[in-house]
C-alpha cells in the first residue's frame, strides 16, 4: 500500500491510503459475513481510509439509512479497530421519515442538523470523533454561514476532525471556504465527487441533484483543484459501477457521446501495454495524476478488492499517460 496526506494544515491533516474503501451497501446488499471478509481484507493490503454515510442505504429498504454506520461499528468492536483507522461519512441527504429520499425531504444541512446528524454516526460507528465529516448534498434553504458554523462548531468541540463537501456547485465550496476563512474557522478540506476516466456530457450529465448541482467532477472543477492543490480530491464511482468490464452494467447515457470511444479505445491499449485490467488502469490513471486523486472504491467481494488493490503498484509511463490524456 501507499500512503498521502490529507487536510491542509497541522491540526488537520491525516496520512490515508492512496486507495479508500466505500461501504455503501456493507449491512445492506451486501451481508455481514462478504462486509466483513472485504474490510478485514482491505486493513491486511495496508488500507486505511473508509468512506460511509448516514444515509447509507435507505434505497435498499424504503427507511432512512444507518446500515452501513452500523456495520463498520460492530466491525470495529470485532476487530478492536482504533484510531489507525480513518473513517469519512457524511450527512444531509438522510431522509426524514422512511419512504422518503432525499430528492424531496432531505435532513438537510442546518445547524441542529449537523450537530444531531453528526451525533447519531457517532454512535453508530462506535466513534468520540468523526475523523472526516462532509457535507453530503446542497442545502439552499439554509444560510451557507449557519452551515460553515455548525461544522465548525464541532470541530472546535473535538468530536470531528477534517471537513469535506460532495456534490456541491464549486462556487459553492468556494464560498463557504472563503466565508470560513474570514471568520477564522476551519472549512472544506476534502472534496467527493464522481470522477473517473471517462467524461460525462455537461448537457446531459451522468448523475445530477434535484437541484441542479453536477455530481460529476468537470472542467471548473479541475480548475480549481489545480488553483487549490492542497485540497484533496476523493472520486466515487472511479469504476463506473462495473461498466468498464462487466457487460450486464452498461454505461449511463451521460457518457453517449463521440468522446466515448477514443478514450475506450486508448484505456484498451494501455490495458494490453500493461497486462492489466481496464480497471486498474482506470484507478492508476487517477492515482499518478497531476492532481493525485483519492480513488473510493466499492467491493462486494474479497475478489473485486484485491483488482483494485493491485492498481496502487501500476505505473503508467509518461507515454501511456500522454496516451489516456489525449484521447477525446
Amino acid at each position: 500500500m501507499k500512503y498521502r496526506t490529507i487536510g491542509t494544515t497541522p491540526e488537520t491533516r491525516r496520512e490515508v491510503s492512496v486507495l479508500a474503501l466505500g461501504a455503501m451497501l456493507f449491512g445492506s446488499r451486501t451481508d455481514e459475513k462478504t462486509s466483513f471478509a472485504v474490510l478485514d481484507r482491505y486493513v491486511e493490503a495496508g488500507g486505511t481510509f473508509i468512506d460511509t454515510s448516514d444515509n447509507y442505504a435507505f434505497w435498499e429498504d424504503g427507511g432512512q439509512g444507518g446500515q452501513s454506520e452500523e456495520l463498520l461499528g460492530r466491525w470495529r468492536k470485532s476487530r478492536g479497530v482504533g484510531d489507525e483507522i480513518v473513517f469519512a461519512t457524511k450527512l444531509g441527504a438522510r431522509p426524514l421519515a422512511p419512504g422518503t429520499s432525499y430528492t424531496d425531504n432531505a435532513e438537510g444541512l442546518s445547524a441542529k442538523v449537523i450537530r444531531e446528524s453528526a451525533e447519531r454516526s457517532r454512535e453508530r460507528l462506535g466513534v468520540d470523533k468523526l475523523d472526516l465529516l462532509y457535507a453530503h448534498i446542497e442545502d439552499n434553504t439554509v444560510p451557507l454561514r449557519e452551515t460553515v458554523e455548525g461544522f465548525a462548531e464541532l470541530v472546535a468541540e473535538g468530536t470531528v476532525g477534517l471537513l469535506g463537501v460532495s456534490n456541491h456547485a464549486v462556487w459553492r465550496v468556494e464560498r463557504a471556504r472563503a466565508l470560513a476563512a474570514a471568520a477564522g474557522l476551519p472549512g472544506y478540506e476534502v472534496l467527493q465527487y464522481e470522477h473517473s476516466y471517462l467524461r460525462p456530457r455537461t448537457d446531459i450529465p451522468a448523475e445530477i441533484f434535484p437541484d441542479g448541482t453536477l455530481a460529476a467532477v468537470g472542467a471548473d472543477m479541475l480548475g480549481y483543484l489545480r488553483a487549490e492543490p492542497a485540497l484533496t480530491l476523493v472520486a466515487y464511482s472511479p469504476l463506473l459501477k462495473g461498466a468498464y468490464t462487466n457487460p450486464d452494467r452498461p454505461l449511463l447515457s451521460g457518457y453517449d457521446h463521440p468522446g466515448t470511444p477514443p478514450r475506450l479505445a486508448a484505456l484498451n491499449e494501455v490495458a494490453r501495454d500493461t497486462g492489466a485490467t481496464l480497471n486498474q488502469v482506470v484507478l492508476a490513471w487517477q492515482l499518478g495524476g497531476e492532481h493525485p486523486i483519492v480513488p473510493l472504491v466499492g467491493a462486494s467481494s474479497v475478489a473485486q478488492l484485491d483488482e483494485s488493490l493491485a492498481a496502487v503498484d501500476l505505473e503508467l509511463t509518461p507515454e501511456q499517460r500522454a496516451r489516456l490524456d489525449a484521447a477525446h
